[in-house]
């Protein structure tokens, strides 16, 4: 049975015998050569104006529906506070705000600093709930809002955050400054140094309670930031901020936060007041899926902070909504990466992309994907590498970068030789 042969099979031709092989084979300089010339005509052959960047995307175009007429925001509650700000959790927006960035006494709402330092050792297991706490006489001898401890006696952690939380008790959240920081003083550098690392620039505190001082003061907006911080930091021990008494010493108190009796939407935060600070409250409150922040500074009474605060609530969830816009981890783009193992590789946000908008206005946002450079591998998840633009009602409204999804390797010697040429068509 005779074998079938390719077509080309009868082309082919053996070369005669010889013993003199210096006539037909090439050196290694000429195949070298020869392999140069091919990749030169290849790239010739795909050169066509600029080079690639990213694959075509299908755009979806605008409902016309919703490009039409949007109803109108009122403005902000008009509110007795000498600053406020009102921040979506999720993005961070702030939607209204009065003299967010003065400078002001906080009086207890330190204890929210003092609280994000006591969770952060928790959550790293230098410190556990049931670990007990001496208390010292500078703790027993606190001014202001008290636990009304035993000096000398020994206090389990989870017991001193109820006290610092419910209660306000500077005795209690004394005590927890000594027992991680050493000495107060060792806890507020503590204070001020997370304070710092999130992005808090006007913020400086002075003790772990907030007894007024020249020296110790924060914003609205640095608050709000403080609170988001807790609720997305250490989801965990959220829940202490939620409690609406506590009894210790056969003495039983309430939440100085009154709102959480009035509201069901809040389960937070933090109240505060001093002479100097009047009356503060940062309150969060969660309906649906979107949650909202309130700061409200040097209110003239509690009735006042406690209807300021609710006021500004009402607002937010009334006429703004949270609307997801892109996913991290979910391409956006797949642009052309030269010299990599691929030719095309997944983009998208680093993190999820939430924005608060006017409840009627869903339906206008746009989006827009730019690779900003050729890129060439290696690329690593950290290199932003474009930005995703949003346009609500035709109006640009925030640039987020995009990285790639996958770590992108370099391809083989091949490959990276005929990209560089390549390369070096486009740029020459």
């Amino acid at each position: 049975m005779k074998s079938l042969a390719p077509p080309s099979s009868k082309t082919s031709r053996s070369p005669p015998p010889t013993t003199d092989t210096s006539s037909t084979q090439a050196s290694p300089a000429a195949r070298l050569l020869g392999i140069g010339l091919a990749a030169v005509a290849v790239v010739f052959s795909l050169q066509a104006g600029a080079l690639p960047v990213a694959n075509p995307q299908p755009q979806t175009p605008p409902d016309s529906a919703a490009l039409g007429e949007t109803t109108p925001v009122p403005t902000p509650p008009a509110i007795q506070a000498g600053a406020y700000v009102l921040m979506d959790y999720a993005s961070g927006q702030i939607i209204a705000a009065r003299n967010p960035d003065m400078r002001m006494a906080p009086a207890s709402l330190t204890k929210l600093m003092t609280c994000y330092v006591v969770f952060h050792a928790l959550r790293t297991g230098a410190l556990k709930l049931n670990d007990l706490v001496t208390i010292s006489e500078h703790a027993w001898r606190a001014e202001g809002s008290r636990t009304f401890l035993k000096v000398g006696s020994q206090v389990p952690v989870d017991v001193l955050i109820k006290g610092m939380i419910v209660q306000s008790g500077n005795d209690a959240t004394i005590a927890l400054a000594e027992h991680i920081g050493g000495t107060e003083g060792g806890f507020v550098q503590l204070m001020n140094e997370y304070a710092r690392q999130l992005g808090m620039s006007n913020t400086h505190f002075d003790d772990s309670t907030g007894l007024p001082s020249p020296t110790h003061y924060s914003t609205a907006r640095d608050l709000a930031t403080l609170a988001r911080a807790l609720v997305r930091d250490y989801p965990q021990y959220y829940g202490y901020f939620s409690l609406r008494e506590f009894v210790w010493n056969n003495i039983r108190q309430q939440n100085r936060n009154g709102l959480l009796g009035h509201d069901p939407s809040v389960d937070g935060l933090k109240t505060g007041h001093t002479d100097a600070a009047g009356y503060c409250l940062v309150t969060s409150a969660k309906r649906g899926n979107m949650r909202l922040i309130s700061v409200v500074l040097d209110s003239p009474s509690v009735k006042g902070r406690e209807d300021a605060s609710a006021a500004l609530l009402n607002y937010g969830f009334t006429f703004y909504e949270s609307v997801s816009v892109e996913h991290a981890g979910v391409a956006v783009l797949r642009p052309r990466v030269y010299k990599a193992a691929a030719q095309y590789y997944p983009v998208g946000p680093a993190t999820d992309v939430t924005l608060v908008i006017p409840r009627d206005q869903a339906g206008t946002i746009q989006t827009a994907a730019n690779i900003d450079r050729v890129l060439v591998a290696p690329l690593s998840t950290h290199t932003s590498v474009g930005q995703l633009q949003i346009v609500i009602g035709g109006r640009p409204i925030e640039s987020v970068p995009l990285y790639p999804i996958v770590n992108v390797p370099q391809g083989g010697l091949w490959t990276r030789f005929t990209d560089s040429m390549r390369l070096w068509f486009h740029h020459r």
